[in-house]
């Protein structure tokens, strides 16, 4: 199908960056999280992206347990982010505000001793204008609908937000948008950021809120 294909091509570029790994947590493009940062390695890090043009790669760990991660156990996959706001707390703690800017793979490990230094390759998935394709109109009104609907029936997640996605016209941040704020497992949104292919990902991002809104109907029956 002609559509799949166009949604296929990726843009990459390489850039050295610091990694900041995540515990319980995934971040996607577009999103914007408050972190609470202990970890030595990880606050160096910070203070590094800090220093140069605030950008980190935010990768989650793949056993949240593990207080100090080695490479292989750290996804290779993440999303690239924005320190907006750093705040050092009285307990040595460090408060910050990042926001998600595009998906990117570790290539390879450059500095593992003060901190995670990476290559990593940015992953840009091409625009895409849905209303030159009828397919990915209709099946992002499917996926802006079911959403509606698991809002509906989730209170943890705020109405207007609802609002908000049936304006997201680029396919790629709307799928990105709801991954972030519908109460996936962490392996399901880590599948979903690892999709580059944008079909592909509204597709399961659809099936996968169906399963949720399925559950949460048992839930308010019982």
């Amino acid at each position: 199908m002609v559509t799949v294909l166009l949604v296929h091509v990726s843009i990459m570029t390489t850039v050295k960056i610091p990694l900041l790994p995540l515990r319980e947590l995934i971040v996607f493009p577009h999103e914007v999280v408050p972190l609470f940062v202990g970890r030595e390695k990880s606050i160096n890090a910070l203070e590094e992206a800090m220093a140069a043009d605030r950008q980190i790669l935010l990768c989650a760990q793949k056993k949240a347990k593990v207080n100090d991660p080695k490479p292989e156990g750290i996804h290779e996959f993440g999303t690239i982010g924005t320190i907006v706001q750093l705040l050092r707390l009285p307990d040595g703690t460090v408060k910050v505000l990042v926001e998600g800017k595009t998906r990117a793979r570790i290539k390879q490990y450059l500095d593992t001793a003060k901190y995670f230094e990476v290559e990593a390759e940015l992953v840009e998935t091409a625009e895409i204008d849905p209303e030159q394709e009828p397919d990915f109109q209709a099946l992002m009104r499917s996926v802006q609908a079911t959403f509606e609907n698991y809002v509906k029936l989730n209170k943890r997640v705020p109405p207007e937000l609802a609002v908000s996605v049936q304006s997201i016209d680029n396919p790629s941040r709307l799928a990105d948008t709801i991954a972030a704020h519908v109460n996936f497992k962490l392996a399901a949104k880590q599948d979903l950021l690892e999709t580059e292919n944008v079909w592909t990902r509204l597709e399961t991002l659809y099936e996968l809120m169906q399963n949720e809104i399925e559950i949460l109907q048992v839930e308010k029956k019982i």
